[in-house]
């Protein structure tokens, strides 16, 4: 005989399965979700052994360059936005060069104003910055791989918040800080804000609205191109799309001028 309680509890345990189920079929949906919305790009890493740094494999892909939208703190020479493929794919240091790989490559060449060997090289100029990475097989990005590295994916004006991912003056003192010690954005690269402007080899120029492929910035100019901020400014200073204009033999005077190496093509490592 079926008593009332045995149906009350056939009923509770058939709603306990169902439960069960949906809890399984919920947490399906959402791995596979995640997995197409949220892959992580498969990551490649390799040490110069001619500077001893950790370099970081970009895959090509297409991203809008430019004012971040919603961005209010953009200067007139960060518009137009505009859409930008990169086809090929090119290795970009995990960090900026530092002191001690700089000294190892041209010996007590630089007057860094906060010297230790594993804090960036702070008074670089873009013949230095040039020089340094022709010396380790390497070369200078061009301004839109740095944004496009930079970004990794991102579409507002920074790739995390902050205090998590830069050195900038509300958490620095004013000084340039260890490389690597703050978060890293999704393609593993750290301090792409923050910390030290960093050369490109572009020379500076207007940016027009049309997309672009690949492009290598004007073929000549009158000043050379920073990105990334640095350790002594604001907030509203430090974002993906900054751009700073110097001419190629400036240390930076008030700022802080280094610069981290690329290459397209494995070098002779």
């Amino acid at each position: 005989m079926i008593t009332s309680s045995s149906r009350s509890f056939s009923h509770r345990s058939w709603l306990m399965n169902l439960f069960c189920l949906l809890i399984i079929v919920t947490s399906s949906l959402q791995v596979g979700n995640s997995a197409l919305v949220a892959s992580p790009p498969s990551l490649k890493k390799k040490i110069n052994a001619r500077d001893g740094l950790v370099y970081v494999w970009i895959s090509p892909g297409t991203f809008e360059m430019g004012c971040s939208e919603g961005d209010h703190d953009c200067s007139d020479g960060e518009n137009p936005r505009h859409s930008v493929t990169i086809t090929k794919g090119f290795w970009i240091g995990e960090t900026e060069v530092t002191q001690a790989a700089f000294d190892g490559v041209f010996p007590q060449t630089l007057q860094n104003r906060f010297e230790g060997p594993e804090h960036p090289v702070d008074s670089a100029s873009w013949d230095d910055a040039k020089a340094y990475c022709d010396a380790v097989g390497m070369r200078l990005p061009t301004e839109a791989e740095y944004e496009y590295a930079a970004r990794a994916g991102s579409e507002g004006p920074r790739y995390g918040p902050l205090v998590d991912i830069a050195w900038f003056s509300a958490n620095s003192h004013g000084q340039s800080q260890v490389v690597g010690r703050l978060s890293k954005n999704d393609w593993e690269l750290y301090d792409m804000l923050g910390n030290v402007w960093e050369w490109v080899n572009d020379w500076y120029g207007t940016y027009k609205k049309e997309a672009q492929t690949d492009p290598q910035g004007p073929s000549s100019g009158y000043s050379r191109v920073l990105r990334g901020g640095s350790a002594n400014l604001g907030f509203s200073s430090v974002r993906v799309s900054a751009r700073l204009a110097a001419n190629a033999e400036s240390r930076g005077g008030s700022d802080y001028f280094g610069f981290r190496c690329a290459a397209n093509e494995p070098v002779s490592w």
